[in-house]
Parts: structure tokens; C-alpha cells; sequence
């Protein structure tokens, strides 16, 4: 038992022993790590210290290499300056730019003033030899005539292989040194020259090309001009402003791709030049057509009036373009406003024409439509296909200032009593003071040039054909929204006056034979000679009416109405006829009535309904 006790109580021993120098150990390794923290923070500092200079030590060397290279290449200049001298040959741009490349390279660490000098002709005789290429790919792409498509015109885009020839060419000479990038290079201000002939040219040409592709589609929109209706011609002429500015948007794109100075300053000064030739083609264009349009403004109203619509909605456009050339100048607003000039005119001078109609001939026993009815008629009916035009216009004009002669000045308005007003309106004015001149013009006419009955067919027949092509049955269906109430109403009230004046003038004769007069209640065989100088007087008008019926067509374009005023005559003729007879026959006017009733009544209505079959 002792023995274990002593056993026991040594390896307490020991155990204390070994804890004792376990914890001496880690109070060393403790401050040894301490130690090396405080080292690791005294050493960082001139580790990244020395990173830095390896750094540095290694741009250095490469530095050095780089002049080293240069340095042994300038054995090779007179090589190179051969090269130069050749040209970018087809196939090795690549190598050409190469070579300039090193050359500018050069410039920048040689210290001798007569190397540099060497290099910088060199580089600007590449410069300029790689214009030329330029020069010539641009000019094969804008050489030669523009395909054709048949009359209709076809935007071409500048040749896909010219083009991939061209991209990588820019993209160098877009690096060249300039003096606004590499001040003190010897030959900036040559390269900056060189580089502004070649975009001057580019310009130039391109202009040149465009205007070609144009220019047979300008010639043709002015040559059918005169043939074609205005509204027609207005619509061509619509489709060729459009394909002008399609033009000149991808030709801004084109320029914008391939100009070798591509700051905004040079390539809106670039873009002036191109334009020139087109807007030259615009403004001769559109002379042609105001010259064509004032040799006769009432035969070209529609031509002036479509022309300048069509700017008109091309306006906006116009301006984005023209904004692009950095300058000031507008070709299309100074056309607009000649054009416009046109339009102000015509409107004053249509109804000028109108009132003009009323001194005619003398003597006409023609009763068909007036050339003012017809033209009138087609006038108003176009409206409606330039209705923004001509409110435009009639706006500029001023309410009311289209009737000279009537105290009205063209283009003066009193400003004291003006009032806005919606551009219909205008166009409803119009229409009525139209109508007005119109119908005035027609019944002067029909009184002072014409016998009655003659003159009341006459005017019968042109205000049916009003009534019925504006009203009833228009050619274009949106005329009826431009006659307003009162324009409606006055038509229709001078179509009833034109049909009672017809009636007066026709019938009326005939109608006064059969009315009672002083001489029927006389007594013995006076009533009697004057009931058979009646009947004789009505059969002998009867003929006369259907012989001038025969010659003078009454509504011959309206079957409809022509039956509607024929049955109107049979209800006003017929029961005064039977009447008539009646009352006659009751008195034994004649022993032998059929001596002089001719014809029944039943007959007298067949031979009036012939005059309207």
C-alpha cells in the first residue's frame, strides 16, 4: 500500500512538473507571436515600397526596349520611304498603316530635329496618298448613272464592298495627328489640309451623285405638271420632296460613317457642301412649277395649292435636315412663302373670274351648263384633297379678304375686329361667297344674254347641276361638310327660284290664256270669238313650247328631277285646261267645239310629259 502511495505521489509530481513547463511553453510561443506581428507590421511597408519600383524597373526596361527597337528601325527608313512613296498597295492597307504607325512612333522619341523632320514628310506623303485611295473608293461608289427602277425612284445605299474597304481606311485616318491632338507634330498642319480636301471632295461628289439620282425624276414631275390633275400633280410632286429628304438623311448617315474630320464643326460645313447641289435642284424644281402654275393661276389653282400642302407636311423635316448644316438659310421657307404668294391669289381671282362670267356673248340660245358651273363644281369638289392647304391659306388671307372689289384688301385685315377662327369656318365663308358670285353671275347671264324662256332653262339646269353635285350627290363625299346651313339653304332657296322662274317664263303665257279677262262676261258673240281666240292662242303656245322644249333640254342630266318638274306642269297646266273646257263647253262656245279644242286634256298632259321623257 505504501508502495502505491509513493507511486501515486510521484506522478503528481511529474504531472505538476509537465503542467508547469506546458505553461512556459505557450508563454513563449505566446510572445513569439507577438514578436512576429510587430515585425510582419515592420517589414509591409517596404514590401509594397519595393513591388512599386518592380514596377517601375519593368516599364523602365520595356521603355528602353521600345527605343532600342525604334532606334535599330531607323536603318530601315530609306525601306519604309520607298514603300510610302508606292502607295497603299490593294490588299496590304494593313501593312501600309503599319508603317506609319511606327513612323509616328518614331517622332515622339527622337530628339534629332532633321530625323523628325524626315518622318513627318514621310508620314504626311502617306497621309496623302492615303486620301487618294479615299478619294478613289468614294468616287467609284458615286460614279457612273444611278439604277433605275422604272419611273418610280429607288434610294440606293453606297456599295457593301466599297464600304468594307473604306471602314478600316477612316478609322486610321481619323488618327492621324492634327494640331488640335498632336500640336507639336511637324506635319499636323499639312495632314489637317490633306485631310480637308479629301472631305471637301467627298462632299462634292456625293452632292453630285445624289442630285444625278433626282434630277430625271424632277424633270418628269414638272414635265406631267401640265397634264395631269392638280391634285395629281401635287401628290407626285408630295413623293419626289420625300424622296429628296430620304436622300439627304442617308447621306447625312453615310457622311457621319465615312468623314476622315469627324468633328460636328467640320462635318456640318461638310454637309453644307453636299446639300448645295440639292437644295440648287429643290429651288429650280419648284421655280419651274410657280412659273407653270402663274402663266395661268385659275387653270393651276390645284397645282399651288397640292405644292403647298405638300411642303407644308415636309416642313419639320426640312428643318431637321437643314439644322444639321450649321448654318443660317432656309430654301425651303423661302419657297413656301412663294408658293404660298400663289395660293393668296388664286382665291381673290377665282371669284374675280366668277364675276367676270356675267359679260357674255349676247344672243346665246345655249341653255347647257355654264364652263363657270362646271369649273365651280370640280373646284369645290378638289377642296376636300388639300383642305388643309387651302385653310391654311384662307387663314393667311384673312376672313372675308378674298372678295376684291367689295372693299377688301388682299392680305390686310382689321386687326381691331379680328377674331381667330377655326380654319373650316374660313373654308365655309369661302364656299358661301363662292356659291354667291356664282349663282349671281348665273342669273345675270340668263337675263341679259338670253331670251326668257331660253335664259330661265339655262339657269334652271346650272343650279340643278349645283344642287345636285354638292349637295345631293357629290363627287367627293367630305364637299357637303364644307357648305355650312346658311351656303345649304341658299342653294336650295335659288333652285326653288330657278324652277318658279322656269315655270313663269314657260307657262305662264300659256297659263294666261286660260284665265278669266273682261271680254268672257260680255254678252252675245263676244265671249264667244274670244273662248275660240283662246283655245286657239293655248294650242298655238302649246307648240311653241314643245318646239323651244325640243331645242332647250330642261334638267337632261337628272332624269328624276326632269320627271318631277314635268308632273309639277301637268299639276299646273292640266286642271286650268279642263277647267277651261268645262266652263266653255257649258256656254256652247262653238257649234262644232272640236273646230277648236285640238287636243283633250288627257292629250295636252301626254305632250307635256314629252317634254320631259
Amino acid at each position: 500500500m505504501d508502495d502505491d502511495s509513493a507511486e501515486i505521489e510521484l506522478l503528481e509530481q511529474n504531472l505538476n512538473k509537465t503542467h508547469q513547463i506546458s505553461q512556459r511553453m505557450t508563454s513563449i510561443l505566446t510572445n513569439f507571436d507577438t514578436r512576429l506581428v510587430k515585425l510582419e507590421k515592420s517589414i509591409l511597408p517596404l514590401y509594397n515600397s519595393t513591388q512599386k519600383l518592380k514596377q517601375r524597373a519593368h516599364n523602365i526596361d520595356r521603355a528602353l526596349l521600345k527605343i532600342d527597337e525604334v532606334a535599330s528601325s531607323q536603318d530601315g527608313i530609306a525601306v519604309e520611304e520607298g514603300l510610302v512613296l508606292r502607295g497603299p498597295q490593294l490588299g496590304q492597307l494593313e501593312a501600309y498603316i503599319d508603317i506609319l504607325e511606327r513612323l509616328n512612333a518614331a517622332i515622339a522619341f527622337k530628339s534629332s530635329d532633321a530625323d523628325s523632320r524626315d518622318m513627318a514628310r514621310l508620314i504626311e506623303t502617306g497621309a496623302k496618298k492615303l486620301t487618294q485611295l479615299y478619294t478613289k473608293l468614294v468616287a467609284e461608289g458615286s460614279s457612273g448613272s444611278p439604277p433605275v427602277s422604272g419611273l418610280a425612284f429607288m434610294l440606293t445605299e453606297f456599295p457593301p464592298s466599297l464600304m468594307s474597304s473604306l471602314t478600316p481606311l477612316v478609322a486610321f485616318l481619323r488618327t492621324l495627328p492634327l494640331p488640335s491632338t498632336h500640336p507639336s507634330h511637324p506635319a499636323a498642319s499639312a495632314i489637317l489640309n490633306t485631310l480637308k480636301d479629301a472631305q471637301r471632295g467627298y462632299a462634292d461628289m456625293r452632292g453630285s451623285w445624289s442630285r444625278k439620282a433626282l434630277e430625271m425624276h424632277s424633270r418628269r414631275v414638272v414635265d406631267r405638271a401640265e397634264t395631269l390633275d392638280g391634285v395629281a400633280a401635287g401628290k407626285e410632286f408630295s413623293i419626289w420632296i420625300d424622296n429628296l429628304l430620304k436622300v439627304t438623311e442617308a447621306e447625312y448617315t453615310l457622311l457621319a460613317e465615312l468623314a476622315p474630320l469627324s468633328s460636328s464643326t467640320l462635318i456640318a460645313s461638310t454637309y453644307d457642301t453636299l446639300l448645295t447641289p440639292l437644295l440648287t435642284l429643290f429651288t429650280d424644281t419648284l421655280s419651274s412649277l410657280t412659273s407653270l402654275i402663274k402663266r395661268s393661276l385659275h387653270k393651276y389653282t390645284f397645282h399651288a395649292l397640292s405644292a403647298f400642302s405638300a411642303l407644308t407636311m415636309s416642313q419639320n423635316r426640312w428643318e431637321s435636315v437643314l439644322a444639321k448644316r450649321g448654318r443660317e438659310g432656309n430654301e425651303l421657307r423661302d419657297g413656301l412663302n412663294a408658293i404660298r404668294g400663289v395660293c393668296l391669289r388664286s382665291f381673290p381671282e377665282f371669284l374675280a373670274d366668277l364675276k367676270l362670267a356675267a359679260v357674255g356673248k349676247g344672243g346665246d340660245l345655249s341653255v347647257g351648263l355654264a364652263d363657270i358651273t362646271v369649273s365651280t363644281v370640280q373646284y369645290l369638289n378638289r377642296i376636300p384633297d388639300v383642305q388643309d392647304a387651302v385653310g391654311s391659306a384662307l387663314s393667311a388671307l384673312g376672313d372675308g379678304n378674298w372678295k376684291m372689289g367689295d372693299g377688301k384688301q388682299v392680305g390686310k385685315t382689321n386687326k381691331s375686329n379680328s377674331v381667330d377662327v377655326n380654319e373650316k369656318v374660313l373654308i365655309q365663308h369661302f364656299v358661301y361667297d363662292v356659291m354667291n358670285t356664282l349663282i349671281g353671275s348665273l342669273t345675270t347671264l340668263s337675263r341679259t344674254q338670253r331670251r326668257p324662256p331660253f335664259g330661265s332653262v339655262f339657269l334652271i339646269n346650272n343650279v340643278s347641276h349645283l344642287v345636285s353635285h354638292l349637295v345631293l350627290r357629290p363627287t367627293n363625299p367630305n364637299t357637303p361638310s364644307l357648305l355650312s346651313k346658311p351656303t345649304t339653304d341658299f342653294l336650295n332657296s335659288s333652285w326653288r327660284t330657278a324652277k318658279a322662274g322656269y315655270f313663269d317664263a314657260s307657262f305662264s303665257p300659256l297659263m294666261q290664256t286660260l284665265a278669266d279677262d273682261a271680254r268672257d262676261k260680255t254678252s252675245g258673240s263676244g265671249w264667244k270669238a274670244a273662248a275660240k281666240e283662246k283655245f286657239t292662242r293655248f294650242y298655238d303656245l302649246l307648240e311653241e313650247v314643245g318646239e323651244r322644249h325640243r331645242i332647250a333640254k330642261v334638267l337632261e342630266e337628272d332624269p328624276e328631277e326632269r320627271s318631277a318638274v314635268g308632273e309639277e306642269v301637268v299639276k299646273l297646266v292640266i286642271p286650268s285646261l279642263q277647267r277651261f273646257m268645262q266652263k266653255q263647253k257649258e256656254k256652247e262656245f262653238s257649234k262644232n267645239p272640236q273646230k277648236y279644242i285640238k287636243l283633250s286634256p288627257e292629250e295636252v298632259e301626254s305632250r307635256i310629259r314629252n317634254f320631259y321623257s
